[in-house]
């Protein structure tokens, strides 16, 4: 058992540092991630711009705009085309939020993402 030391090697303790390192790395990139998220905007829209909602990068509903050209159709219409605008932009803002993860952790086999 002499010399063994909890199975810990050299190598193995630069690997367990370099895997450190990343980790603050990341940490650091997702901080600042995070900030810039904030202060995006993503916009989804429906029925050809008529109906358009804004989201935060976080997906923080910002604004809803409706055109005056939908309001005589009624109030499902309009309650389907906010609808759609919203998935719209939850979507888009998911799928930027997706890329900007896969930047950050890029190189990193981390589980769950």
């Amino acid at each position: 058992m002499s010399g063994q030391g909890f199975g810990f090697g050299l190598g193995k303790m630069k690997e367990l540092t370099e895997a450190f390192k990343k980790a603050q790395q990341v940490q650091e990139g997702a901080k600042r991630l995070q900030e810039e998220l904030e202060q995006m905007e993503v916009e989804g829209e429906a029925g050809g711009g008529l109906v358009k909602v804004a989201l935060s990068g976080n997906q923080e509903p910002v604004r809803v705009t409706i055109s005056p050209d939908v309001m005589g159709e009624g109030a499902e219409v309009v309650s389907d085309l906010v609808l759609a605008a919203m998935k719209d932009a939850y979507t888009r803002s998911t799928t930027i939020m997706r890329e900007k993860m896969e930047e950050l952790t890029g190189g990193l086999n981390l589980p769950g993402l």
